[in-house]
């Protein structure tokens, strides 16, 4: 979601939530939003360091059936990759 980057990360989650949206973030905090008030919205959770956006990106796409099956996966709530 553009323009967000400076709203509270439980704004963000409501929108998310509100749209059908799937949290793509190096944040943690959203784990933790995760627990407290369950799913949707659904979570993937960056777990990479420094990193460049390259570097996310092909994160992404070499995870993309994992994804996928997270998306329909109506157990799960959060996938974390690395």
């Amino acid at each position: 979601m553009l323009g967000l980057d400076q709203e509270s990360d439980y704004y963000v989650w409501e929108i998310a939530k509100i749209q059908d949206y799937i949290i793509v973030t190096k944040d943690s905090d959203f784990n933790e939003l995760l627990i407290l008030k369950g799913f949707p919205p659904k979570v993937i959770w960056i777990r990479l360091g420094n990193c460049s956006t390259k570097t996310i990106e092909s994160l992404l796409r070499d995870n993309y059936e994992a994804i996928l099956s997270f998306e329909g996966d109506q157990n799960l709530g959060i996938i974390a990759l690395s």
